[in-house]
């Protein structure tokens, strides 16, 4: 997300396909420019529907062109590059966790809509929410109880013409409740309120237990990674230049874009805090990831990188620990994430 921030950043049941048991190779056509790549093909395996119960799947959208362009998809956690499973579901964004999905997909409307939609382990859908904007992010809580997706907005009284703020919720879908703007909760900025009418949160994680979350928080011309509890429901900040946090599977550990250059070329450099000392680590991925990246497991992370070319993402992995180099996990595609079993 290139810093979406209130104040005002420019924008810069469903069944799985199952068709006879073989594998087929798509490749990219001259047809719709936005699903060209060429030169390149990945392998369909049609033969076994996408299942979010099935574990060791990494679960992406896919940006192959041909039929099931912008579905969801998978891959075996083990071979990434190998054949993969297409379903029917279409989601800019999607997530996974324990045998459940969030997707978060563009609705045909005369203004900019969205819907985020929760899905069973067979992808159908088992509940939705209208939402407006435009999709950015979806992330599901360890336990797939929590919820959360942003979305970019126009229309705010401080925004400009032509730019863009963001509108970020949270659902409690055990208490079906829903936080459609999280905007009112209450901030402190160190130990201080802060009530400033640019307030604005995107990109939430959870923890384990259901109720903590983090976030980035944008006020005042600046931006912060904020700790915020569900159920208490306030939030304070915990330091600044930290975006679209993504917690580690212990916990122990934030994945965060930080800025490190002005300007829109290449800005972000992504790092990794350890919670217990608040120290950085910026990882061996030195390109610009404008990205909320998932954990593949508690030591490396997973992101998705729009090609040099601006025709399609893949998805990249990179050590958390800031040593070895990214390496290619899945050609084109974004949005990752991994089935997980029930913790």
């Amino acid at each position: 997300m290139k810093l979406p921030v209130k104040f005002v950043v420019a924008l810069a049941g469903v069944a799985a396909l199952a068709a006879a048991s073989v594998v087929y190779v798509v490749q990219a056509k001259a047809n719709s420019p936005e699903r060209q790549v060429a030169g390149t093909t990945v392998a369909v395996d049609s033969s076994v529907p996408v299942m979010l119960g099935e574990r060791g799947r990494l679960l992406f959208r896919n940006e192959a062109p041909g039929p099931g362009y912008g579905n969801v998809a998978s891959v075996p956690v083990s071979d990434p590059g190998g054949a993969r499973r297409i379903s029917s579901l279409a989601c800019e964004r999607f997530f996974t966790a324990v045998d459940r999905g969030l997707c978060l997909a563009k609705e045909p409307t005369p203004r900019p809509g969205a819907v985020a939609r929760f899905v069973d382990a067979g992808l159908g859908e088992v509940k939705r929410v209208e939402v407006p904007g435009i999709p950015n992010r979806a992330k599901l809580s360890p336990g797939g109880r929590m919820g959360s997706w942003t979305t970019f907005v126009t229309g705010d009284s401080y925004s400009k013409p032509g730019t863009f703020s963001t509108r970020t919720a949270i659902m409690d879908r055990e208490r079906d409740e829903l936080s459609s703007n999280i905007e009112g909760i209450p901030l402190r900025i160190g130990d201080v309120p802060q009530r400033g009418e640019d307030v604005n949160y995107w990109g939430v994680t959870f923890a384990a237990d259901e109720r903590m979350f983090f976030a980035t928080v944008a006020t005042g011309g600046r931006t912060y990674l904020v700790r915020g509890d569900n159920e208490a429901w306030n939030a304070r900040t915990l330091r600044e230049n930290a975006e679209c946090p993504s917690l580690s599977p212990d916990g122990t550990k934030l994945a965060f874009k930080k800025r490190v250059a002005d300007g829109d070329a290449q800005p972000w450099r992504e790092h990794v805090l350890d919670l217990a000392t608040m120290r950085e680590t910026p990882l061996a991925e030195t390109r610009s990831v404008d990205d909320q990246v998932v954990w593949l497991d508690n030591d490396t992370i997973a992101y998705g990188l729009p090609r040099g070319n601006g025709k399609g993402s893949d998805v990249w992995s990179v050590p958390a620990d800031g040593s070895g180099a990214a390496r290619l996990l899945v050609p084109l595609a974004s949005s990752p994430s991994v089935t997980t079993a029930a913790r």
